[in-house]
């Protein structure tokens, strides 16, 4: 299991360097747990039971294959860059990004779409960092 114990998800630096912080976001509420570096994102999530998927797609969906986009989550702290098409695509046009696309390699802060019916909306504000700084603005002047 990447998870580490829950005794161990109150203290305030990681216990080993093979550990990442993960905060997730699922509404009002706020979760903190100590994972193992490398671990899946979207793993993890269903392993805690913080679904990134809306009712409609927990049971059909790619099984974390990168296709359907249905467990996007919104990245709000230490996103890592897109290493796949899909989520690179996500990225660059303010979607959000691909849970079963990011590998937890350092701490990151995730929130969840508690409103979605599939996919999820488009944020142009929540393009990701590097496209934002490379790409035009889809602002009109």
């Amino acid at each position: 299991m990447p998870i580490l114990n829950p005794d161990q998800s109150t203290h305030a630096a990681p216990p080993d360097p093979a550990v990442v912080a993960l905060t997730v976001y699922a509404g009002a509420q706020g979760y903190r747990f100590w994972v193992r570096r490398g671990t899946n994102l979207r793993r993890v999530l269903l392993a805690l039971s913080l679904s990134p998927y809306a009712p409609l797609t927990r049971q059909r969906n790619c099984g974390g294959r990168g296709l359907c986009a249905t467990c996007g989550v919104w990245l709000e702290q230490g996103e890592p860059p897109p290493t796949h098409w899909h989520d690179a695509l996500a990225a660059q046009y303010g979607y959000p990004r691909l849970s079963c696309q990011i590998t937890l390699e350092a701490d990151l802060t995730v929130r969840l779409l508690t409103d979605k019916l599939i996919w999820g909306q488009r944020d142009p504000l929540r393009r990701s960092r590097a496209w934002a700084a490379e790409s035009p603005s889809d602002s009109v002047d």
